[in-house]
């Protein structure tokens, strides 16, 4: 295709080429007002001189038409997961895909927009742009989005387009969606443990009945069901059972033929932090040990600390009158009966009965542990004796029945088989050696486990450590005094340190030190399972999406007793694992995602754009029909409107690729010469025949 036309290439500057053309023109006026018409041919010749100035060409250019882009936007956000919107979309892209093909002179881009990273929503227009990085806007012909309406990056005007096209969104969904979903107002991030928080939640729907049933649980068990207005806020009681992580779910019941079960659902993570960890240290004689426990307490901001050190039992009789002895009365009232519950942990360290305690304190220590309490028995020689805490009423809690047997010989503490699977003592450091690389003990007493893990052995392949449960409580048997040797460095020590702390922290219910335990996490898209179990196996665990859809994970053994799995998930929001009756929950992206905040797909929010535009904002599916339209497709060359009632229209962009270009001077050579002598010539013959 060949295109003429004139181009200009002044020899002088522009503004000098306009000055000399005003003189000229002022010269030309005055000359044909003082000589007449004879005048006209002088103007004649300035002029020609001005058009020597400006040096005009001819050119001729050979143009190549290019295609005219149109670029189709899919949103596969999760919102087009809702309902029959993907099969539509589908559908949709498909028709388009069979009437762009027949267009010879259009090239159609598809572009596709997923999820965006965190909380975002749905970006379309961020991905039109990335999409169209590389074609010039002259080219555009026109955009089409196939989206829900749910767009969360919308400009503010036409201008922030970047293009002229129009722009027509193909709305999928239906306009009789019916949906509900329940709303956080406010949600707590820190409870103090035993105490209550509130939430307030509100319940909000479209096509309802005005009133839902809200299930509210924490750890996967159910604290409450009440039933509630919908659209009214509401509050909700929660009682902070432990410190960690509590997870606490609110979801209210379903409608039928709802959008989406998944904004059902609302989950609130609170962290349960601990006032103060109350530890009661009874030293039953003063002893090597007895520091250690006791530095090990004092070291922890978060514990406070009650210890009492027996000096002088009761059946001691030297004489001393009462009142000249320093030592305070062991408040024994106060402590095991009025106090008893406000301790999180009890430890009897090398402890004797020496009638200091009556019977009935002892029932009430069972009554604090089978109730949720706890209790550590650091047990050295007495514990062989008739002063046996296992001789009182203490003993149906105690897991280890004593045999009379004391063993005072070097050896190395070693973990068991159990221990190797139990948090408490797996991996502690020095233990992956054989022998272990840690220091001797040198005394051990021997009992006869009855019921409890054995976790540590000692010499002769004697119980070291017994964990215990007792109902709702825990309790603990250490049956060695010489733990304080790690601390003083005897044979370069041990992880004095770590198994005490663990151990204490076991005895007051530290959720990571749950032998049977399941957790999740997120990195990214990828879900990181773990699943500590006592057992030498793991059933696969079920995993639920954000959509309902459930999956099977295997688990595959790590280290003893703790198995993983890593999953790549394909859906925002928060998802449950199940292994029988633990669950845990784990979010991808946010808990509680913007992309369901609004799941009703509707035509309004992109209308003002694609108005400007002149394109159209329709829906492919009516109310009632099950059929999706796809409207024609036209070529629009002029107007300011590109759609129809069963139309919709884009603009060709006339764009093309120039291949080479011809130039054709015409104020220069002997063509311009002779013009110009010619005018000059005339007007000297002219006036001399005037004067003549």
């Amino acid at each position: 295709m060949s295109v003429l036309s004139i181009s200009f290439s002044p020899l002088i500057p522009a503004y000098a080429l306009w000055l000399v053309g005003a003189v000229a023109a002022l010269l030309a006026l005055l000359a044909i007002f003082s000589r007449g018409p004879v005048a006209i041919l002088r103007a004649v010749a300035l002029a020609l001189v001005l058009l020597a100035l400006a040096n005009p060409s001819l050119v001729q250019e050979e143009r190549e038409k290019v295609k005219d882009i149109v670029a189709v936007v899919t949103d596969r956000s999760t919102s087009q997961t809702l309902g029959d919107r993907s099969a539509m979309t589908d559908q949709v892209r498909a028709e388009l895909e069979r009437r762009f093909g027949s267009m010879a002179d259009v090239e159609t881009r598809y572009i596709q927009a997923d999820d965006s990273g965190g909380d975002e929503g749905t970006r379309l227009f961020a991905a039109l742009s990335n999409g169209l990085a590389d074609v010039p806007p002259d080219r555009l012909a026109g955009v089409i989005l196939i989206t829900d309406g749910v767009v969360h990056d919308i400009p503010p005007n036409a201008d922030a387009l970047g293009f002229r096209a129009p722009l027509h969104a193909l709305i999928t969904g239906r306009p009789d969606e019916r949906d509900r979903q329940i709303k956080l107002i406010e949600a707590p991030r820190f409870g103090i443990v035993g105490k209550e928080q509130t939430i307030r939640a509100q319940v909000m729907e479209r096509g309802g009945t005005g009133s839902a049933l809200v299930t509210l649980r924490r750890d996967g068990q159910v604290l409450s069901r009440q039933q509630v207005r919908a659209d009214t806020p509401f509050s909700l009681q929660v009682h902070i059972e432990h410190g960690g992580t509590n997870v606490v779910e609110l979801e209210v019941e379903g409608l039928p033929n709802e959008l989406t079960q998944a904004n059902n659902r609302a989950v609130v993570p609170i962290e349960g932090i601990r006032e103060k960890l109350r530890v009661l240290l009874v030293s039953g004689e003063p002893h090597a040990g007895e520091r250690t426990w006791r530095n090990l307490l004092k070291s922890d901001a978060n514990v406070d600390l009650v210890h009492f050190t027996i000096l002088r039992p009761p059946e001691k009789q030297d004489g001393t009158p009462i009142n000249e002895l320093s030592l305070i009365a062991f408040p024994t009232r106060e402590l095991f009966q009025q106090k008893i519950k406000d301790f999180d942990l009890i430890i009897f360290d090398r402890y004797a009965n020496q009638s200091i305690l009556p019977s009935s304190y002892f029932e009430n220590i069972v009554r604090y542990v089978r109730e949720g309490g706890a209790i550590l028995v650091a047990a050295g020689p007495e514990f062989a004796s008739y002063g046996s805490l296992a001789q009182t009423r203490l003993a149906p809690v105690i897991p280890g029945i004593p045999n009379g047997r004391i063993v005072e010989q070097p050896y190395k503490a070693s973990i068991t088989d159990t221990g190797n699977r139990h948090p408490v003592t797996r991996d502690l450091p020095g233990s992956e050696a054989s022998p272990p690389a840690w220091g001797e003990w040198l005394r051990i007493i021997g009992s006869e486990v009855q019921s409890g893990a054995t976790l540590m052995s000692g010499a002769n392949d004697l119980p070291l450590l017994v964990l215990r449960r007792e109902e709702k409580g825990r309790v603990a048997l250490l049956l060695s005094d010489h733990a304080w040797l790690w601390a003083r460095g005897y044979q370069d020590g041990g992880p004095h340190l770590d198994l005490l702390r663990r151990l204490a922290h076991w005895l007051m219910k530290e959720p990571a030190l749950e032998e049977e335990a399941l957790r999740a996490s997120a990195d990214g898209r990828t879900i990181r399972i773990e699943r500590q179990t006592m057992g030498d196996t793991a059933d696969p665990v079920t995993l639920a999406a954000p959509s309902g859809a459930e999956t099977s994970v295997p688990l595959t053994e790590s280290r003893p007793g703790l198995f993983t799995a890593e999953v790549e998930s394909k859906e925002l929001g928060l998802h449950t694992v199940r292994s029988g009756e633990l669950v845990a929950f784990v979010s991808i992206g946010p808990a509680n995602p913007r992309e369901l905040m609004d799941v009703f797909s509707n035509t309004e929010a992109l209308s003002p754009i694609a108005g400007a535009t002149g394109g159209s904002v329709r829906r492919v599916a009516m109310e009632g029909d099950q059929s999706i339209t796809v409207p024609r497709i036209l070529t629009v060359h002029s107007g300011s409107r590109f759609s129809g009632g069963d139309w919709i229209g884009i603009k060709p962009s006339e764009s093309a690729i120039v291949r080479g270009v011809s130039v054709f001077p015409l104020a220069l050579g002997f063509l311009g010469l002779a013009l110009l002598i010619g005018a000059t010539l005339a007007a000297w013959l002219a006036e001399g025949r005037r004067r003549a």
